[in-house]
């Protein structure tokens, strides 16, 4: 192996950036770009395709300019990606039909609650091992082809395509000569069967979607095609791909069952590898595909490691509503500062319920609520009441993890841009009770993607050598009792009822 370097490309909900590593796994290069968030109507949220894909290509050459580094140098590319996001675009001229539906998108949330009272979810729960919600891209696709002008159509005549991000880079990066994905992003289309390992004619026939619009379904580390020599100077391999959340942990070096970690992003995302065979949650957390690595008689999609997930849909994104809607912080990284101005935040709760609930509440009609404001609350308890959020919806994630594993955690591992809050990060590990552990390389999602890559192209040996290379940063331990825990979260829960329910229909 003569090439000195991997790509990786991390395609986020608010950026998009890209990260030269070395055989080290140290970051030699980076470049990122923030890009326009559409809100055309209340709970609706839109990104444009080509924007994503010109700041993801503008950024990755940025990255290999600040290394020092052509396309000679690369060994791979690895792709990770805001997951859900939905896009569909014309075969031919590779032309979006329209604006991506976001994750964070609501639009669907009668369409799924038809469905749950047409008895369809616990169908789609065994399937697919996901709560039928509108999060999801299932029914983001079912819309569009419903509602976007000649979808249906186009669609018909198999001149459409759908994927998620990853899907709609590897098309643009190989000039439309690959339409893939990899189990991950497929796990959380509610399209795909996390058993068979395929596609679910039976919900896609529920959702009147054609198989015709899908892409095919490769292992998270092999090649799958190369970028055109026109985007870098020299053709690349593209070797790994893997949602964002899935990539993280991988990063993180979880590869042991009971291993989990938590990102602090625009969402907060906890992740626990529970093995080689699914979980069914009992506690409303999600069952989804980490990532699926060739191996023999493993099929086309590769053998699928399972994770069990729970999802914040807010909470660096909090941080900004402080930022941009009530202006009390000129920049993100000032909320710690502010909010440790205070003792505590005064019994003041923030529920960031800005787009709905995830789990385990899964309200899509809940909205953000602060409560418990007296004359004497100020914007420093505002501020930390927001932090706090973050770490109690992370805590009630954990305590559904432990109940649904059987496996009692005993570290969480981080990472995230918020994980860079120490103040944060103490209230994370006094909620949980168990230490909080921070690495030295704080791109794990990247990172993740990177390794991915390299061990599809032998850059890196095996799983043993990519994961002797994690090494912690900073360990928080808990400084509360039982007792505060408890209280802590009881107190929380009330305010979360206070939240749920508000913006359902009449």
């Amino acid at each position: 192996m003569t090439k000195s370097y991997i790509l990786a490309l991390d395609q986020g909900t608010t950026s998009s950036r890209a990260i030269v590593f070395d055989r080290h796994g140290a970051a030699r290069g980076v470049g990122q770009r923030e890009f326009r968030q559409y809100y055309p109507q209340p709970g609706w949220v839109e990104h444009d395709a080509n924007e994503i894909w010109q700041s993801q290509l503008d950024v990755a050459r940025e990255a290999l300019r600040n290394a020092g580094a052509s396309a000679a140098d690369i060994a791979a590319i690895g792709i990770t990606n805001q997951r859900e996001t939905t896009l569909i675009w014309d075969r031919a001229t590779g032309r979006p039909l329209a604006r991506a539906l976001v994750w964070q998108d609501r639009r669907t949330a009668p369409m799924c609650d038809a469905l749950r009272q047409q008895g369809h979810d616990k169908l789609l729960q065994e399937r697919t091992g996901l709560v039928l919600d509108a999060y999801f891209s299932g029914t983001k696709l079912a819309w569009m082809l419903e509602h976007v002008p000649g979808a249906r159509q186009a669609a018909q005549r198999g001149q459409l395509a759908f994927g998620t991000v990853d899907t709609w880079l590897v098309w643009n990066l190989t000039g439309g000569q690959v339409h893939s994905t990899d189990p991950s992003n497929a796990s959380r289309t509610l399209l795909y069967d996390i058993h068979a390992h395929d596609w679910s004619d039976e919900i896609l026939a529920l959702l009147d979607i054609p198989r015709s619009v899908l892409p095919a379904v490769a292992p998270s580390s092999a090649e799958v095609g190369h970028a055109l020599p026109e985007w870098f100077g020299g053709p690349i391999s593209i070797a790994g791909v893997a949602g964002d959340q899935q990539a993280a942990t991988f990063g993180q070096a979880c590869f042991k069952p009971g291993m989990a970690k938590n990102t602090y992003g625009t969402g907060c995302f906890m992740l626990m590898n529970v093995g080689d065979r699914p979980i069914a949650s009992q506690n409303n957390l999600l069952s989804t595909i980490g990532w699926g690595l060739p191996a023999p008689g493993a099929g086309t999609a590769g053998q699928p490691t399972y994770m069990l997930e729970g999802g914040v849909f807010m909470a660096g994104a909090a941080v900004q509503w402080l930022r941009d809607g009530l202006g009390i912080i000129q920049r993100s990284d000032q909320v710690e500062a502010l909010a440790a101005s205070v003792a505590d935040t005064d019994d003041v709760f923030l529920v960031p319920a800005f787009a709905g609930l995830g789990a385990p509440d899964w309200d899509p009609y809940a909205r953000g609520t602060l409560v418990g404001l007296t004359r004497g609350t100020t914007r420093a308890h505002v501020a930390r009441a927001t932090l706090e959020a973050i770490a109690l919806q992370s805590a009630e994630l954990l305590t559904c993890m432990n109940a649904d594993s059987g496996i009692e955690l005993s570290e969480l591992r981080v990472d995230g841009g918020a994980a860079r809050n120490d103040l944060l990060m103490q209230m994370q590990t006094n909620l949980l009770g168990v230490p909080v552990v921070r690495p030295r390389v704080a791109e794990s999602t990247a990172r993740g993607a990177a390794g991915l890559a390299g061990l599809a192209t032998g850059f890196w040996s095996g799983l043993d050598e990519f994961a002797a290379q994690w090494e912690a940063e900073h360990r928080f331990e808990p400084q509360w009792s039982a007792d505060q825990r408890q209280a802590r979260l009881a107190r929380w829960r009330q305010a979360v009822e206070h939240a749920k329910g508000w913006a359902r229909p009449t």
